[in-house]
């Protein structure tokens, strides 16, 4: 899409301004409740994505052409969590919003800023289970706070090419993908490429693994026991989490010599160059991996931990999820810029364009083997969200998995964990939030 000829130099001022960071007076005066002048209303548009600046710039343009009414100013910033906290701290509130579908947002939408998107027919739209994942971070009681935008994928990213060298099918049990391991091995083809350099990178598979263990409401029982979570409660990560941490130790003992001190983007290139058959990891990993090797050809497969394969589960979170202030002024011009962004054409290039899953039902994805391999778990709705997501920040989780795999202690971690929420949930107690 094209911007009108009419508005390009604008455009161009307003996208450079962007690209610069030049925000701070958009942030110092805010851009909702303003006019452009001569009928036409001005919404301001926070997203927090650099990566999709151009991806909006387009959309923006093709929604003004069609809407003459509505202008719509882009606000996007590096440090949008930080950004975004204070704005609204200022009661300077965004008309619409995209922000990162994360345990953080939870907190924004449950401190009641966000409109509620109770009954309006777009949730008829989205895939249930996209929003049941919002829904698990936290909405504000009796409310719809967040539409689910676009969707990631946690699973096992592997090298098709090698796979079908080495005659290898995708696992389905954990039996099978250990087999898978050790014929790789055999054939002197390293499994893995483990990078605990970056502590956070021991999280995918963590997420993945531990995503079996917390089904059925594991973090509602853990917030209901509180301080007294641990060995002896009713639900626990020393009690529960064993098997998901003996796995994921199995699993790094197949990556390569000299994991603990290899980085991301090491990982990245290395499986980009066919060094490694699989990456636990991502699909956010595979644009990073395509610019260094555009034509590797690569999809993701689930971690098989569950007994039957029917169970498998595929672990996304909401990489995107729009939002709307609460006491925007321009509530129907907001409403209709978020309706036009749900356009089945138009979420699907947007989708496309950041390897993403569309969150409409019947959306189309594009050919890409990797959105292609885990569309059946959206269709069936077998998804289910990021476990990180329900630990308090204030929990070093990255750092106390990336520990265990440094110093293969599952006792150790778990009991850390368990003695950490039981901190937490003592202090939340004390102060009565």
């Amino acid at each position: 899409m094209t911007s009108p000829s009419s508005r390009s130099g604008r455009r161009r001022r307003r996208t450079t301004a962007l690209a610069l960071g030049l925000t701070v007076a958009v942030l110092a005066t805010g851009c909702a409740g303003t006019d452009s002048g001569e009928g036409v209303t001005r919404l301001d548009f926070f997203q927090f994505k650099g990566e999709a600046l151009e991806d909006f710039t387009a959309i923006i343009a093709d929604f003004e052409a069609e809407n003459p009414d509505i202008d719509v100013v882009q606000n996007q910033v590096a440090d949008a969590d930080t950004v975004i906290r204070t704005r609204l701290v200022k009661d300077d509130v965004p008309d619409v919003m995209t922000l990162n579908g994360n345990g953080g947002l939870g907190q924004l939408m449950r401190a009641g800023v966000f409109h509620d998107f109770t009954g309006d027919p777009l949730l008829e739209t989205i895939n249930p289970g996209v929003q049941q994942i919002l829904s698990d971070i936290g909405f504000a009681d009796g409310e719809v706070n967040a539409l689910g935008y676009v969707n990631n994928a946690n699973g096992v990213i592997y090298n098709r090419e090698i796979f079908a060298e080495q005659g290898l099918e995708v696992p389905e049990t954990w039996d099978e993908f250990i087999a898978v391991c050790d014929a790789l091995e055999a054939a002197g083809v390293t499994p893995f490429f483990g990078t605990l350099a970056d502590s956070w990178t021991a999280l995918p598979s963590f997420n993945a693994l531990g995503a079996y263990p917390a089904q059925d409401g594991f973090f509602d029982q853990m917030r209901a026991e509180g301080d007294t979570v641990g060995p002896d409660s009713a639900v626990s990560f020393e009690k529960d989490f064993g098997t998901a941490l003996d796995q994921q130790s199995q699993l790094f003992s197949y990556a390569q010599a000299g994991y603990r001190g290899r980085t991301y983007d090491d990982g990245n290139a290395a499986f980009a160059n066919g060094e490694v058959a699989m990456l636990l990891q991502g699909i956010w990993a595979l644009n990073p991996v395509k610019g260094i090797n555009p034509d590797i050809d690569a999809a993701i497969f689930p971690y098989p931990a569950a007994d039957d394969p029917d169970d498998r589960l595929l672990v996304s979170g909401v990489d995107v999820a729009v939002l709307i202030g609460k006491d925007t002024p321009h509530l129907a011009e907001a409403e209709r810029f978020v309706e036009y962004l749900f356009r089945p054409d138009v979420i699907e290039k947007f989708a496309a364009s950041q390897t993403m899953i569309p969150s409409v039902i019947g959306a189309e994805l594009s050919d890409d083997p990797a959105l292609q391999s885990v569309k059946p778990y959206f269709d069936d709705n077998r998804i289910t969200g990021f476990i990180d997501h329900q630990v308090p920040p204030s929990i070093p989780l990255a750092a106390i998995v990336q520990g265990f795999l440094l110093n293969g202690d599952t006792e150790a971690a778990l009991a850390t964990l368990d003695n950490e929420w039981r901190k937490v949930a003592a202090r939340t107690t004390t102060s009565g939030d």
